[in-house]
């Protein structure tokens, strides 16, 4: 007889638990407009649907990685890419080098005295764990330079 009544008691309240979360998935939210509420966009002037403005404003965006010629960074100590203390072929000058990440993702260094050469085993991926920031867009590769002090 226990078990009967506590039987139908549990039934009760499950059924009492459905009923609630069967109401309560049918509420609305108080503060949420259904979508379907909305009114369409209205026409201006009958040309069509209203013109939302860009976000953020274009004085405020940056320019993204490929609308760019490249990325450049100074790198003071020493390079070393695979064990080995990186030189420039031209002077053997082994520290304070500008190193670039350009846009086709080829990764090139320069050195104090203005020699370029080419780093096939460096890659945008280790260019963008060791480079901070930009801090700054420069219109010429000259004004990029005098900005890192080279």
């Amino acid at each position: 007889m226990f078990r009967r009544r506590a039987n139908r008691e549990f039934r009760e309240a499950h059924l009492a638990g459905q009923a609630l979360l069967e109401m309560h998935a049918t509420w609305a939210a108080p503060d949420f407009v259904s979508p379907a509420a909305e009114p369409p966009p209205t026409a201006k002037d009958g040309d069509g649907p209203e013109e939302v403005p860009d976000f953020p404003p274009p004085d405020l965006r940056v320019p993204s990685r490929h609308e760019v010629e490249g990325l450049m960074m100074r790198w003071e100590q020493p390079l070393v890419i695979d064990g080995v203390v990186r030189e420039c072929p031209h002077c053997g000058a082994y520290r304070d080098w500008i190193v670039f990440s350009m846009r086709d993702d080829t990764i090139w260094l320069r050195c104090r005295a203005g020699h370029n050469s080419a780093e096939p085993r460096l890659d945008p991926a280790w260019y963008n764990r060791n480079s901070g920031p930009v801090d700054r867009f420069h219109p010429t590769l000259d004004d990029g330079l005098r900005h890192l002090g080279h």
